[in-house]
């Protein structure tokens, strides 16, 4: 299958540089899979397709501020680095530019000194793992130092850093958030738990790699970046109860897709999990794991725009996408959400 026939022609202005102000009022597309029919709605709407004895399943996934920006001890040359994720206590595997200037036993000086990695090991594509050292709590420190790692295609400046959160993000780790869960505030939780909806929570740890356009001609070819996942006993039987009586597992976001989709390929059944995951979803492959998908607007030639292809439709979703550029829904992280049920 050739990755060309997932592209389609995006103006540039459609990316969403800043998130609106009320999560809720982005818009939402809601398709129809069986009825092969598309409605223009607005996301604080979606109670009005959700059910009772439905099961939202969401990604409780935290973004670390992962983005840092230092110099090379003696030189004082200048070193972005981005954390892309933990490999032992105090080393990271983290990718660094300029990539040149970062050879083995390079010192990279962060805040005058309160935090400082070394490269130990260099990885392709600009790769590399270091070992910090600091004082006191890591994550306080990076707390301090570091900026959110927005996506490649925001040239905006975030004002609030907490709006590249999710309201229930809670597990400290990803190098990018679970875009589909910022339309959620509590209170539309809170609305859609009293409509009798069930609320889940589900671990995977977001990796750059989501970003990433495939680069070769064949997509079977493509070489999937994997990631961290968790799923808790508790979930598991909470999903299994909801597939017994009948209920909808509806996955906010590819990402919690991409772990429930792991786990029912591994075990059959919604089971207690960790580990991770490189899963490609792509037509003609069925999902198995879930009865709905709360998403956003996605990259041309991207696994993910595949991955809701293979759950709805390669046709069906290049016209929703085609309709999503006619009425000039905002695209990407910080755009509007599609539901497909």
């Amino acid at each position: 299958m050739e990755i060309k026939q997932y592209d389609f022609d995006l103006p540039e202005e459609l990316i969403a540089q800043v998130p609106l102000e009320d999560r809720t009022a982005s818009r939402l597309m809601v398709c129809d899979r069986t009825e092969q029919t598309i409605e223009h709605r607005h996301f604080s709407q979606i109670t009005d397709y959700l059910e009772k004895g439905d099961c939202l399943v969401l990604n409780n996934t935290k973004v670390l501020p992962a983005r840092l920006y230092g110099a090379k001890e003696g030189t004082g040359g200048k070193v972005e680095v981005l954390l892309l994720h933990q490999t032992e206590d105090d080393e990271w595997d983290v990718l660094v530019k300029p990539a040149k200037k970062v050879k083995v036993g390079t010192k990279i000086v962060f805040g005058e000194g309160k935090l400082v990695a070394e490269c130990t090991e260099l990885q392709e594509h600009g790769g590399r793992k270091v070992k910090f050292r600091y004082e006191g709590i890591f994550l306080e420190v990076l707390e301090s130092l570091g900026e959110m790692p927005l996506p490649p295609y925001i040239k905006e400046q975030l004002s609030d850093r907490d709006r590249y959160q999710t309201v229930y993000a809670k597990e400290e780790g990803s190098a990018a958030a679970p875009t589909a869960g910022l339309h959620f505030t509590e209170e539309l939780l809170e609305d859609l738990q009293a409509k009798g909806i069930e609320i889940a929570y589900l671990t995977l740890h977001v990796g750059l790699g989501t970003f990433r356009p495939v680069s070769v001609d064949q997509v079977e070819e493509h070489d999937m970046h994997a990631e961290f996942y968790q799923l808790s006993e508790e979930t598991a039987n909470q999903l299994n109860a909801v597939k017994e009586r009948g209920g909808r597992i509806i996955s906010v976001g590819t990402t919690s897709t991409r772990t429930l989709e792991t786990i029912i390929r591994d075990h059959g059944t919604f089971k207690e999990a960790s580990g991770w995951t490189d899963i490609f979803i792509y037509p003609p492959q069925q999902l198995k794991a879930i009865d709905g998908l709360i998403t956003n607007f996605h990259l041309p030639k991207s696994t993910l725009i595949m991955l809701v292809s293979a759950f709805a439709g390669r046709d069906f979703i290049l016209e929703a996408y085609k309709q999503a550029v006619e009425e000039r829904y905002r695209f990407f992280s910080f755009g509007d959400a599609m539901f497909i049920k």
